[in-house]
């Protein structure tokens, strides 16, 4: 071959090579970005991997924010309807005693009883009048029945029901009992770990303290749950007063003569007894003033005669 072949064939070569050379050095600069893309693909992933997590989290925890808050508003709920509920019923009735009998019978009914009990007997115009006074206690669910019932035992003269709700009292005593409990816990610590009988006397003191205002504040709250859970109806029983006799009355000239005569007689012997009665009051003044007034004036008339 001549020359000028020799020099196309090395045109060609050189372009191939060229061409190579560029081809690799495009893809490795393309691999040499590879792993670029694949790192931002992988601190996308992770990104996304972690604001999914993020957000997982955070629903989390609104889901428990939420579920405390409806719990919160539950128990709220449930404290609201603890109220202490009471009345008072006052009865006309035949018969106090069979009254006493019947109300004790419907309390038992209802699931509650009768906590105090009493009567009493009046005497007017020789006769004599029940008078009696019931506590029942029944449980809070079965308070409007139990006054209907009551009710129908006699005829009613009155009715009084009231509500007091504690659900305030209720919640306050139990914060303060935590925070008391958690106190006292704190305290049985120190006094465990006190060396020095000056820090256990006074531990010992404090604790001692918060012990019994623990125990003043369960005392109350277990009155006011019991008092929520039974109400209390104070039932007070009567039987109709006696009337006073009716006395005729008559007028003088429908009297008759024998007790008009007799009257008269009494009227005068009741003025002579006036009268004695009266000079008898009147004899000591007269003795004490009367008799030197008349020697006095016995005196006097003779001097001048």
């Amino acid at each position: 071959m001549n020359r000028r072949t020799y020099a196309v064939v090395a045109a060609v070569l050189l372009v191939a090579l060229a061409g190579c050379s560029g081809f690799g050095g495009t893809g490795s600069g393309d691999a040499g970005s590879g792993p670029d893309a694949d790192g931002d693909a992988a601190t996308a992933v992770e990104d996304a991997g972690d604001g999914a997590g993020g957000g997982g989290a955070n629903a989390v925890d609104a889901g428990s924010d939420d579920a405390g808050d409806a719990s919160d508003a539950q128990r709220l709920q449930t404290r609201q309807r603890q109220t202490i509920r009471t009345g008072e019923i006052r009865l006309r009735v035949n018969d106090t005693e069979r009254a006493s009998e019947r109300i004790r019978r419907l309390a038992a009914e209802r699931g509650g009883f009768v906590s105090d009990s009493s009567q009493e007997v009046e005497e007017r115009h020789n006769e004599t009048r029940r008078t009696g006074t019931m506590t029942v206690r029944v449980p809070s669910e079965e308070f409007d029945a139990t006054v209907a019932e009551i009710e129908s035992q006699g005829e009613v003269r009155s009715v009084d029901t009231r509500s007091e709700d504690v659900t305030d009292q209720l919640l306050d005593i139990e914060a303060r009992l935590e925070n008391l409990r958690a106190e006292r816990d704190r305290l049985r610590e120190l006094y465990d770990g006190a060396n020095d009988t000056e820090d256990v006397l006074a531990v010992q003191r404090e604790l001692s303290d918060v012990q019994e205002e623990i125990e003043r504040l369960e005392a109350r709250q277990a009155a006011l749950e019991r008092d929520v859970a039974l109400a209390t109806i104070t039932v007070r029983l009567g039987e109709e007063p006696p009337e006073p006799p009716e006395e005729p009355s008559t007028t003088w000239y429908d009297t008759g003569l024998v007790a008009a005569f007799l009257s008269s007689v009494n009227g005068v012997a009741t003025a002579v007894r006036a009268l004695v009665v009266a000079v008898a009051y009147l004899a000591p003044y007269a003795l004490v003033f009367g008799l030197p007034a008349v020697g006095g004036g016995v005196v006097w008339r003779r001097l001048r005669s």
